[in-house]
């Protein structure tokens, strides 16, 4: 192609790619004054929240204490200009019709919103405290708690999880979806903020993990890597399309523990107590205090099934 033809060919493609029908489905139409949410800001926010929730591990917040509460006043401070923008940007992402959105309104409902999350910053603290001292005590790899705050994958994504899940109870769109999607990126662990999972949970290993958006798991429940807690294919309405926002996702009670690899469908329960094996294929509920694994044939061979 001569030099002569490429501003031919590039006015082609951009022809193409400016027909309305080509991007009507993949385009978000930004309006004036409407700022769109940052993942690099979120980066920094989620960054600014594990210091305030680990202090003296991430940042650089000294922990003596004539000076902690000083520094955490400066963190929660600047957390909040920053995430007050992100929610506003998020509210502003989800209007759909300039002529009904009202920016005064919506920024008083960012802050409101703000200060709501930072209030619950206690009791994500000390949810995570619980999470930490579970991965300590149920992996005899771990040499401290300190470790398994610096290094654990697993508390990664169940931080991650734990900020997006309190910003999506209070309303917050997108943002807790772009948190948790940080983490799955990060990790492997692929925890949907809907989700609603108790204290003392912990993660072994982790890569492969997921975790649907209506799933419920107790507390002092522990999953190891490949696990799924997914959902089985979706019905459909009338005009074929999948219908959403019903509950799809397992149940797991307290005391679980779920080996690598078991994959549990649909809307069942596994019952408090239970130990469910490796390599397992689960579409039924099972009993509190059971023990499901893989079925030994005669001929020395292995089938994954329910189990129960």
């Amino acid at each position: 192609m001569s030099n002569v033809e490429y501003p031919k060919a590039l006015k082609r493609t951009i022809n193409v790619l400016s027909k309305e029908e080509s991007y009507q489905s993949l385009c978000h139409r930004h309006y004036p004054d409407q700022p769109m949410p940052s993942v690099y800001v979120m980066r920094e926010i989620v960054d600014l929240i594990r210091e305030i929730i680990f202090p003296g591990y991430f940042g650089n917040s000294p922990t003596r204490p004539g000076s902690v509460q000083y520094y955490i006043g400066v963190n929660v401070e600047t957390l909040y200009e920053k995430l007050r923008q992100q929610i506003f940007a998020g509210l502003c992402f989800g209007c759909s019709d300039a002529n009904k959105f009202e920016m005064a309104d919506a920024k008083k409902h960012a802050a409101d919103l703000t200060v709501k999350f930072i209030d619950r910053l206690p009791d994500i603290r000390f949810s995570m405290s619980t999470d930490v001292e579970a991965a300590f005590l149920g992996d005899p790899a771990a040499q401290s708690r300190a470790e398994v705050i610096f290094c654990y994958p697993a508390i990664k994504a169940i931080t991650n999880y734990r900020i997006a899940h309190a910003l999506l109870q209070f309303g917050v769109p997108l943002i807790p979806r772009i948190i948790s999607e940080m983490a799955h990126s990060e990790t492997g662990i692929d925890i949907h903020p809907r989700a609603v999972i108790g204290n003392s949970f912990t993660i072994d290993h982790g890569t492969g993990v997921v975790i649907g958006a209506t799933s419920i798991i107790g507390s002092n429940v522990k999953i190891y890597q490949g696990v799924t807690l997914g959902a089985k294919s979706f019905p459909m309405d009338e005009n074929g399309n999948p219908i959403k926002g019903i509950d799809r996702h397992p149940i797991v009670e307290d005391n679980v523990v779920i080996y690598a690899q078991a994959t549990i469908l649909g809307r069942i329960t596994i019952g408090s107590n239970s130990i469910i094996g490796g390599n397992v294929w689960i579409t039924s509920d099972v009993a509190p205090n059971s023990k499901v694994i893989q079925e030994k044939y005669r001929f020395g061979g292995f089938m994954g099934g329910d189990g129960i």
